[in-house]
């Protein structure tokens, strides 16, 4: 079934890619109806970052965000198969990305769990001048596990880490002065997490980021991918590197929960701007803090 599937994905891979987008967005407006568990999630997550929105306007949203989650979900055929040629049509970057991805010293690409955070890493690693390094969540399936794999090792990769190393290898990825990509914004457990407001609710929050910086003295940039309207590929916007960041007090973290809102902050603001490209169908608020109930 999965090979079915991987070979149906790569047929699609070559279709216009505005026709390919609209597909997408079709197999989003299915899902709506035939995947009620995840439309539920995502509509609780709205209504607990956006209590003030009326239900109408959480529906809304929700239901174009399955529009996008569509989109992306066959948007991979053409970036883990289409060629460098064609993806330059439809990724577009811009911000200081000699800095973040050709700059000295170590470099942490700060992704954003947008539809379009594999869009993102395409376009770096399309721009990149020498190897990259990033995070993959290894899947169930070897079939798939191997197309993911494949996928991000496209362009200029010296290594996908996955996850189960945890921060070890990124910081070895780090210390060897290859710029790492990871997506620190999803609810993975309480182990190293923290509990800071996100949207004014308690998110268990991956302390990584400031912790990886600090110990690698390495600078953050921001990277966020927006699907652009009208079919026309994305916007890559790699911001600049947050200055003073992480707190350090004699080269030690001082303040690692001032750290992380700001993190959080800046996720907000971005999530405003674009609010159904945000990958609500994840329990954002799963692990809750010692002796609160479950928001599912």
């Amino acid at each position: 079934m999965t090979r079915a599937g991987l070979a149906l994905l790569w047929l699609l891979h070559w279709l216009p890619y505005p026709l390919l987008g609209r597909l997408g967005a079709g197999l989003g407006a299915l899902l709506w109806h035939v995947a009620p568990r995840r439309r539920r999630i995502a509509l609780r997550n709205l209504e607990l970052c956006f209590p003030d929105w009326s239900a109408q306007r959480r529906r809304d949203v929700a239901r174009a965000h399955f529009g996008f989650v569509g989109r992306a979900l066959l948007d991979r055929a053409l970036l883990w198969w289409g060629s460098p040629q064609r993806l330059r049509r439809v990724l577009h970057v811009d911000g200081p990305i000699d800095a973040a991805l050709h700059g000295d010293g170590a470099v942490l690409l700060l992704g954003l769990h947008f539809e379009g955070m594999d869009a993102a890493w395409t376009a770096l690693t399309l721009a990149a001048q020498r190897p990259l390094s990033g995070m993959y969540t290894p899947q169930k399936s070897p079939d798939l596990d191997r197309w993911v794999l494949d996928g991000r090792s496209r362009f200029n990769t010296e290594r996908i880490v996955s996850r189960h190393e945890g921060a070890g290898g990124m910081l070895r990825a780090l210390r060897r002065k290859t710029p790492f990509y990871t997506l620190p914004d999803m609810d993975f457990g309480a182990r190293h997490s923290r509990f800071v407001p996100f949207f004014g609710v308690p998110a268990a929050t991956l302390d990584v980021v400031p912790r990886l910086a600090a110990s690698a003295h390495a600078r953050v940039f921001p990277v966020v991918a927006r699907m652009l309207p009208g079919y026309r590929g994305y916007a890559v916007t790699v911001y600049p590197a947050w200055e003073n960041y992480p707190t350090l007090r004699d080269g030690h973290l001082a303040d690692i929960d001032a750290d992380l809102l700001r993190l959080n902050r800046f996720i907000e603001a971005r999530v405003d701007e674009m609010p159904e490209q945000y990958h609500w169908v994840h329990k954002r608020f799963k692990t809750r803090p010692p002796g609160a109930s479950s928001l599912y």
